[in-house]
């Protein structure tokens, strides 16, 4: 047997798709996309890389409802283009620039004069899926909008690129200091623990993060004490980075954001940027800067985990699945998403039927047998009395007889068999193993130890010999957390006697 944590990461509780794509249709940048690309058409004109012309983009903002002659207005339009286009949701026809040449080369007078090329655009056929699509498909053009601004987030700003222009006009990337590979990978990171430490706390997600926290999870070693100033001066830096990031993320629904206050950026240190996020009132430390993932956000990067292989499982989505699937997943939940998945996965289901499926899914003699006996505990304890006939049909089944008698008696039936010794026993063993599998070695862990061991008199010289692949590793852990010493000494010597037997 073995303490270790299970890799999948815990589960996050999604809204339904009806509802994400609602919230995708109103997020500013992609409702502007698809207003830009019902007004593209037979006057819409586009220079080399699909941009609008400095007219058109002009005229684009006035139909966002944007200043044209603003400094934003034009921006933001040019923002909203791109996602059109590199969502599908327009297709664009660039301008041919070798039958510009040739037209050049016709003759000086005719060049002088000559129209500027340009390439033209369309509405795309994705666009119908805004109006006629399903919920799904609304979705996958999100995540595409979501991957375009995501490329553009990692780029340095316009003052750094020009800066690092060459005589010759190229990008000097080693002056500029930017691996886009690198900074892909930063970003990455970074919404990926934004993501763990939301689902940490039940799944949903509805406390903001502080902006130095994120930073500081991103630079500061786990293993550090005190920060060093070069490490807090690393921190300040990618604070500054994801405050510029997390502002082009907001409009596309990603997150809600409170960037760091200016002010305070003026008159703050290094050091005291990071000494910040937990000293002071809660305004204080949200002067910092705040973000938190929208529901959509946590759709949206969870389906960036799972196209990249990560194990990133959702409440319900085990619904239609086996009973022994259900068990082998939720017996590495936390406990409260472990009961939303059961009782999701009962939900529509015959009731005896289904408890018979779950009880025998919970057999086996395998490593994480005792935890999947204990989240089928967990499944029957709300069940009422149409589960009972299942539930005795395996009374005198040696791994789930104890199960099924605990269940029984909490209900108030009289007439059940008491168990016998090696199943008093073995359920001990089976319980305690469970424990360790689902929460390790947890403060509450050796005052059950003591409950299960004090009613039993010479508990320990019958214990070792009990016919479970655990019992070795259960009295070691007892040897270890039982809080009476004299029971403890006689643990370890019970588990050295059941290594013993064993091959």
């Amino acid at each position: 047997m073995s303490a270790e944590p299970h890799p999948t990461l815990p589960p996050v509780r999604l809204h339904s798709d009806a509802e994400l794509a609602r919230d995708a249709l109103v997020t500013p940048l992609f409702a502007h996309a698809v207003r830009l690309a019902r007004w593209a058409g037979p006057h819409t004109r586009v220079e080399v890389g699909g941009e609008l012309t400095t007219e058109q983009l002009a005229e684009a903002a006035a139909v966002l409802g944007l200043d044209p002659e603003g400094e934003e207005g034009p921006v933001l339009a040019s923002q909203a283009w791109r996602v059109a286009v590199d969502t599908g949701l327009v297709d664009v026809t660039e301008p041919d620039e070798d039958a510009g040449a040739a037209d050049g080369e016709a003759g000086e007078g005719d060049a002088a004069g000559a129209e500027p090329r340009y390439g033209t655009a369309a509405p795309g056929e994705d666009l119908a899926l805004i109006a006629g699509g399903a919920p799904g498909d609304v979705l996958d053009l999100w995540l595409a909008a979501l991957d375009a601004v995501l490329a553009d987030a990692a780029v340095p700003d316009l003052d750094d690129l020009v800066d690092a222009l060459d005589a010759g006009g190229e990008i000097d990337f080693d002056q500029l200091d930017w691996n886009p590979q690198r900074e892909a990978d930063f970003l990455d990171g970074v919404l990926a623990n934004l993501y763990l430490l939301t689902i940490a706390e039940g799944g949903s997600g509805d406390s903001p993060v502080p902006l130095p926290v994120l930073a500081a999870s991103m630079v500061v070693p786990d293993d550090m004490g005190d920060p060093t100033d070069a490490v807090l001066e690393q921190v300040s830096d990618a604070m500054m980075r994801l405050d510029d990031q997390f502002r082009q993320l907001e409009p596309i629904g990603l997150v809600e954001f409170r960037p760091v206050d200016e002010a305070l950026m003026a008159e703050a240190d290094d050091e005291e940027l990071l000494a910040g996020q937990g000293d002071g009132t809660e305004e204080d430390v949200a002067r910092y800067g705040m973000v938190r993932l929208t529901a959509l956000g946590l759709y949206g990067i969870r389906a960036r985990m799972l196209e990249a292989g990560v194990d990133a499982p959702a409440i319900g989505e085990l619904a239609d699945k086996g009973a022994d699937a259900l068990l082998d997943a939720v017996s590495f939940y936390p406990e409260d998403a472990a009961q939303a998945e059961i009782e999701l996965w009962l939900t529509g289901r015959d009731l005896p039927t289904a408890v018979a499926e779950l009880l025998a899914a919970a057999r086996g003699d395998d490593e994480g047998a005792p935890l999947r006996r204990l989240r089928c505990q967990q499944a029957l304890a709300p069940a009422g009395p149409t589960a009972e006939p299942a539930v005795r049909a395996v009374l005198d089944d040696p791994e789930l007889g104890g199960l099924a008698r605990v269940w029984l008696a909490e209900r108030g039936a009289t007439d059940v068999p008491a168990p016998d010794g090696a199943m008093v026993f073995w359920l001990t063993v089976d319980t305690i193993a469970a424990q360790l599998a689902a929460d390790g070695e947890t403060d509450e862990l050796p005052l059950l130890m003591r409950t299960l061991t004090e009613h039993h008199a010479g508990f320990f010289e019958q214990a070792w010999r009990v016919e479970h692949p655990a019992t070795a590793y259960v009295l070691e852990a007892m040897g270890r957390l039982h809080p009476d010493k004299k029971a403890a000494k006689e643990a370890r010597k019970a588990a050295f006697k059941a290594r013993s037997r064993q091959p």
